[in-house]
């Protein structure tokens, strides 16, 4: 036999075989290749839209103009970083605004705030930039805004819509990009005898727009009066309440939360009512907290408790910044409570229940349950009268009645039976509740308990309506559920000389009511005064002093050209003189405390502007006073811009509002009605925890020359998922064929030999 007759033909050589492979895998790429090129036009022929079918995992789809077709809703995810020093919280929120379609889209995102925030920080992260947000008065910031937005690049804007509500719009959000946004506010913690807490609001809670109500800064319905309605998206573009998904929907915009403590004292304990955390303490004074589950849905507000240990609290905190020429203080007095308390004078109790459509569930129940155990307090020598209210009004007894069994039998009797339905007409019950028929009457003090969540959007008439009739009355609110108006709650109760209670859970129920009763029973200190040491060139909020309340501190907020003499306040207790003295050199040095000042002066000046309606003058002094201090306002807004064009020539660019849940324990059919459930069920579609987990999707840190913690912006993800699976696939193919040729080889081979 021949050399030539043993050796296998070019076919069947190993060299043959390869050749003849490598063009096959050549076809196979080229024709893969295509394929791709198809549907990657295809999409961007429809704008980004999609059909069902297209779906791979649970996405939040818009209705769009053409049947049978859906725009991918936008997607966020947040994490907060909250640190706590003393009486001061610094909190960052990095929301990360994540595009899972294939156009170019601009998302805005409607989120709360605490109350008596002080936002002045906005960095936006593309890529490795960090572009820093600059405050500008909120006309201007919105026009350099949507200028960047049609040039096509990317912009952050940063509005407040309400005190405790605000907006944040990102333009031209590439197909499959991830753009992060970082916001960063100062704020004081709240003190109520020898606890100390500390709330993060998740949501916005829609709010129920009376039908006489005046226009607000704020359009959160669609209708002219009732609850902001959830349309159908495509009508959503223009509207500030952003669509509310519906609960069978599932959950979306996850959050994680990590919280560091450095009290000043040794702590007791540090609890969280509403959500399971997992807690580090590091030494006598300091702990760390963060989320037990990780990733929650943002459908509840977070709040954090912390008490002293055994040893009692600080009774005084002096706290100063110097800025230029210039001092500030914070400082926050609880006055000692002695060993002998004054007799309290009998009480004319008047209690207020909301049973509105947004109380139904939970809601409905913890104020039941409060109103319950509030009658069940009261003395005998107290009178009272009940009065519920939703988008009608009963006053139970036609004046104040002694608290005696029979009358309290009728009202006990009213109160079970209540059920939750219908519009928050508050005003009305809020003017039947001031009605005073005995306004010369010094021996009783006149009380009113106000329950309800506050998902109101006129609070300017309530303002109103509280500082022109109050008279001797003093309005206690009292916030039921995972997501009240807290903004309207503090403030109604701080015009109304009371005090504001959370009442979140029903586990919560006995203990919030009992500190509340505990205020209402003990002679409240009246007629504060302030006594600066030069008081011609200080000028310190809130002026006047309200009223005081056991267990809850005097906090006051001060400028002066020197932080120097003693500050000495007086007041009266059941008819007996007080009096502290406090040197204003004393106290730690701390950042932020300008703009703590700078905040409590806005609100005054809202304040003033609400109650006087001289707009023009208080809104040119809000304007300086936000712009000298770099802070968010209603007259100014932070904008940042990327100056480098994103979005090519030609795309489309789709706004769309990013959707928000259902506050936990919300009744939806109870709020919106049977249309806006079908609407809301045809607006959405698929599972929604594949969105958390997309969404939450773990970061890498920013570039670490710029010193911050701040998610990488990721790109593209689902090309790289579907580039993947393409790699896989090839892969899988060719070593199918390498083993086909290898062992057809090996048998050819095997053949001649024999």
């Amino acid at each position: 036999m021949s050399y030539r007759s043993q050796r296998p033909s070019v076919a069947e050589s190993p060299r043959g075989w390869s050749h003849s492979l490598v063009l096959f895998s050549t076809f196979v790429c080229l024709v893969l290749l295509f394929i791709a090129s198809f549907i990657q036009h295809a999409h961007a022929d429809t704008g980004g839209l999609v059909k069902l079918n297209d779906v791979e995992s649970g996405a939040l789809l818009f209705n769009s103009k053409e049947p049978g077709k859906y725009v991918p809703a936008p997607l966020l995810a947040t994490d907060v970083k909250i640190d706590v020093t003393g009486p001061i919280a610094r909190t960052r929120v990095t929301q990360q605004f994540i595009n899972p379609g294939d156009g170019w889209v601009e998302g805005k995102y409607v989120f709360p705030l605490p109350e008596n925030s002080a936002v002045d920080t906005l960095k936006m992260v593309i890529g490795d930039k960090v572009i820093e947000g600059k405050i500008k008065e909120k006309e201007e910031a919105r026009r350099v805004y949507e200028e960047a937005r049609a040039q096509g690049q990317k912009a952050s804007l940063v509005e407040q819509q309400r005190p405790n509500v605000f907006t944040n719009s990102v333009a031209n959000i590439g197909p499959k990009e991830t753009i992060v946004v970082q916001i960063e506010y100062q704020q004081t913690v709240r003190r109520d005898g020898d606890t100390f807490s500390l709330r993060f609001p998740m949501v916005v809670a829609p709010r129920y727009t009376p039908k006489t109500a005046e226009p607000q800064l704020v359009d959160f319905q669609s209708g002219g009066e009732g609850w902001g309605t959830v349309l159908p998206p495509e009508r959503n573009d223009d509207l500030e309440q952003p669509p509310v998904l519906h609960p069978d929907m599932g959950k979306i915009n996850p959050v994680s939360l990590t919280v560091t403590l450095d009290a000043g004292f040794p702590l007791g304990d540090i609890t969280s009512p509403h959500h399971k955390i997992a807690l580090k303490r590091d030494g006598e004074r300091k702990a760390s907290l963060t989320l037990a589950e990780e990733l929650v849905p943002a459908n509840r507000d977070f709040e954090m408790v912390w008490k002293p240990a055994a040893t009692s609290a600080p009774t005084a905190a002096l706290f100063r910044e110097r800025i230029g020429n210039e001092d500030y203080l914070l400082v926050m007095l609880t006055p000692p409570s002695g060993s002998v308390q004054p007799e309290a004078k009998p009480r004319e109790a008047i209690f207020v229940i909301d049973n509105s459509g947004s109380m139904s569930g939970p809601s409905m129940d913890q104020a039941k349950e409060s109103l319950l155990w509030a009658l069940n307090r009261l003395n005998p020598g107290d009178t009272f009268n009940v009065i519920r209210f939703d988008d009608t009004l009963t006053v139970l007894f036609p004046d104040a009645v002694p608290a005696h069994g029979e009358n309290l039998a009728v009202a006990k009797k009213f109160v079970k039976n209540l059920e939750a339905n219908g519009g928050t007409e508050m005003l009305p019950a809020l003017r039947a509740s001031l009605v005073d028929r005995k306004v010369s009457d010094d021996t009783r003090v006149r009380q009113v308990v106000f329950l309800t969540d506050g998902a109101i959007s006129n609070e300017r008439e309530l303002f109103h309506e509280i500082t022109s009739n109050l008279g001797r009355s003093r309005l206690f609110t009292v916030g039921i559920g995972s997501a009240p108006n807290s903004y309207f709650m503090t403030r109604a109760s701080e015009a109304g000389r009371g005090t504001f209670t959370h009442i979140g859970s029903e586990d919560q129920v006995t203990e919030r009511m009992s500190e509340l009763f505990d205020k209402l029973r003990n002679p409240v200190m009246t007629d504060i005064t302030a006594t600066w040491p030069d008081g011609r060139t200080t000028e310190s909020w809130p002026n006047p002093v309200p009223d005081l309340y056991k267990g809850e501190p005097i906090v006051l907020s001060a400028r002066m050209p020197e932080a120097k003499g003693t500050l000495t306040l007086r007041g009266e207790v059941a008819g007996q003189p007080w009096e502290v003295h406090m040197p204003v050199a004393a106290g730690e040095t701390r950042p932020g405390i300008g703009k703590l000042w700078a905040r409590r002066k806005i609100e005054q000046l809202e304040a003033d502007a609400q109650i006087a309606g001289n707009w023009e003058q208080n809104d040119a002094e809000i304007t300086r006073v936000a712009l000298e201090h770099h802070l968010v306002s209603r007259r100014t807004s932070l904008v940042a811009v990327d100056v480098t064009p994103s979005r090519p020539d030609g795309e489309k660019l789709t706004s769309k509002n990013m959707p928000v849940n259902l506050p936990d324990g919300w009744d939806y059919e109870k709020v919106f009605g049977e249309p806006a459930i079908q609407r809301a069920k045809q607006a959405s579609f698929g599972a929604s925890g594949a969105m958390l987990a997309m969404a939450a999707a773990p970061a890498a840190e920013a570039d670490a020359s710029a010193g911050l913690a701040l998610p990488q912006t990721a790109t593209d993800a689902p090309a790289l998922i579907h580039g993947g699976m393409l790699a896989l696939l090839l892969a899988a193919m060719l070593s199918a064929l390498w083993w086909l040729q290898r062992h057809w080889t090996s048998s050819a081979w095997a053949r001649r030999q024999q």
